[in-house]
């Protein structure tokens, strides 16, 4: 059962309230301690050394105490940041509730982050100390914070170590989270965000919605990622049940779908786009009502698999509500920075807003679509979009230099390349340094990617990369001319490449005239909608496919790998 109207306009009306304190502002409103608030997927060791898959609000407050009295046992003081690397969403939650109680700073660094680079973005952040899990331990171990911990050496007796000043009291501007840029262009980048920031769109949320669709949430999103912890903190204000998981799999956010049960399901493209390419008719989906995607937009074909499945709710012209099938997947356009999806687009079955739309920035903030020099160009115009948000970042931590670089005009710049309509909707583009600069003109890789999707079903999945020659620079700031290539995943595909270097090539194998195929029907479907056509297609397997840690496919990986073997 979901917080009442009393309960909710406490809340709102809550002037203390902040990302920094909502578990223990929840014991002020008087919640009943044996509610359940928190479902795990049995990743997370108890101080206890059980595993539990469900947490009252009354356990998963003793067992932040704990932690929060181990931290302070060690010396950690308000605004020391302490770094959490592991691989479990429930480590990262209740790491985040106990290090904020105290006023410090947890750093979140991302499991599937290589591990010299883990090492070199901690040593950045300036962490007195670490929590990690028995398999990163050795990652942060020695590298530098003055203490490693594991949730095995957590133990109950640590709660009686709390300080008096416990908890601490957090002022709006209080940085209580950095977590990090995908890391698509190099290392990432750290994002604070503060009491203010993390809290303002959940709070935003709970006065203008019921958030009825969320009663019980799923969450496929990295824990390491500031829009899963903000997330979790939404759900214990609304009483929603909430349930984190640890993998992005499609498989397995599809197997958490069959046995949770969920209303919502929050996800970011790449685990979307999974779950669309997987057989769907032979997964019981019916309790989904919403799919939020958040991060990149999401493709139209994965869009429109998902919303066959499930129901939601309409409400018609006479009020009336009234159950539909089909879900709805609402296509959230955000990054760590903006600290939550500026741009929301609504699809279900009967919708066609497609064509990289993201429609308009939500009430409380701005965008505008940028020339070079921060003027706001007209509609029609290809620039850099640009956001205003009281949910932004204050700044990259340690890293000042690279935050105003990346302000024009009084605006943010998110790196996307995008355009306006006359109706004021939004339509991104591209990554700006994912633009392929060709002789026959710009390929805006994401948005062709978009196209080929929908015009061949064939695909499951593909990816435009430019090959420029040595010392020339093909992208959007550059003015060099690159060789376009379209990657393809096939939906049924047992004479792909395989061969694992990610770049298409064989060993001599390859079906040369199935390549020639679909190099005409791509350039085809390309020429039918007036871009430029690629120079070649290449089939590919999906684990030659270079991603990130949270899934993001590194077209800069991947264009590396291309210039190496064309240069040699």
């Amino acid at each position: 059962m979901l917080i009442t109207r009393q309960e909710r306009a406490r809340i709102c009306s809550d002037t203390e309230l902040g990302a920094g304190n909502v578990l223990h502002r929840l014991k002020a409103y008087g919640r009943a301690l044996d509610e359940p608030v928190l479902w795990t997927d049995g990743s997370w060791q108890a101080p206890d050394g059980s595993r539990p898959e469900t947490l009252t609000l009354g356990r998963l407050d003793e067992a932040v105490e704990t932690y929060a009295g181990w931290y302070a046992a060690q010396g950690v003081r308000p605004r020391d940041p302490v770094a959490v690397h592991t691989s479990s969403s429930t480590e990262f939650a209740v790491n985040f509730l106990a290090l904020t109680s105290l006023g410090a700073i947890p750093s979140f660094v991302n499991g599937n982050l290589p591990p010299e680079m883990a090492r070199e973005y901690v040593r950045g952040q300036g962490a007195v100390g670490a929590f990690t899990d028995r398999d990163h331990h050795v990652v942060l171990s020695g590298a530098g914070p003055g203490f490693c911990v594991t949730a095995a050496e957590i133990r109950p007796a640590h709660r009686e170590l709390l300080p008096q000043s416990y908890p601490y009291r957090h002022d709006p501007t209080d940085p209580v989270i950095i977590s990090h840029s995908s890391g698509t262009t190099g290392m990432p980048k750290g994002v604070p965000h503060t009491h203010r920031t993390l809290m303002y769109a959940q709070v935003h949320r709970l006065r203008y919605s019921t958030g009825a669709d969320m009663e019980r949430t799923l969450v496929g999103l990295p824990g390491a990622h500031n829009a899963a912890v903000a997330t979790l903190l939404y759900c214990l204000l609304l009483r929603a049940h909430i349930k984190l998981l640890s993998s992005q799999r499609g498989a397995d956010v599809l197997d958490a779908i069959e046995e949770f049960r969920p209303s919502t399901v929050l996800a970011f493209a790449a685990t979307f786009g999974e779950m669309a390419a997987a057989d769907l008719a032979a997964r019981d989906l019916s309790s989904v009502q919403v799919w939020f995607n958040t991060g990149d937009a999401a493709h139209e074909a994965h869009i429109r698999a998902l919303v066959q499945h499930g129901s939601h709710e309409r409400i018609g012209r006479d009020l009336r509500r009234t159950r539909v099938e089909g879900s709805v997947f609402v296509d959230g356009l955000g990054s760590s920075e903006a600290g939550y999806s500026v741009f929301h687009n609504r699809h279900t079955k009967d919708t066609s807003a497609y064509s990289r739309c993201v429609g308009k920035p939500i009430s409380f903030a701005q965008a505008a679509v940028l020339a070079e020099d921060g003027t706001p160009l007209p509609p029609g115009q290809v620039g850099r979009l640009g956001l205003k948000s009281p949910t932004l970042t204050p700044g990259y931590w340690n890293d000042s230099l690279t935050f105003h670089r990346l302000r024009l005009g009084g605006y943010w710049l998110t790196g996307d390349l995008a355009y306006q309509d006359e109706e004021g909707n939004f339509y991104h583009l591209d990554r700006a340094p994912d633009a392929i600069r060709t002789r026959n003109g710009i390929l805006f890789s994401t948005r062709t990617e978009e196209l080929l999707l929908r015009e061949l079903p064939e695909l499951a999945d593909c990816t435009l990369v430019g090959v420029a020659p040595k010392g020339v620079r093909a992208d959007w700031d550059g003015d060099g001319e690159a060789e376009a290539y379209a990657l393809l995943q096939l939906t049924d595909d047992s004479d792909g490449d395989g061969d694992g270097d990610g770049d298409g090539g064989s060993d001599g194998d390859r079906d040369v005239d199935s390549d020639e195929t679909w190099t005409g029907r791509v350039n085809a479907a390309l020429a039918d909608a007036g871009f430029p056509p690629v120079t070649r297609t290449l089939r590919m397997k999906p684990d030659d496919v270079a991603k990130g840690a949270t899934g993001k496919v590194l077209k800069r990986v991947i264009r590396d790998r291309f210039a190496a073997k064309e240069h040699t």
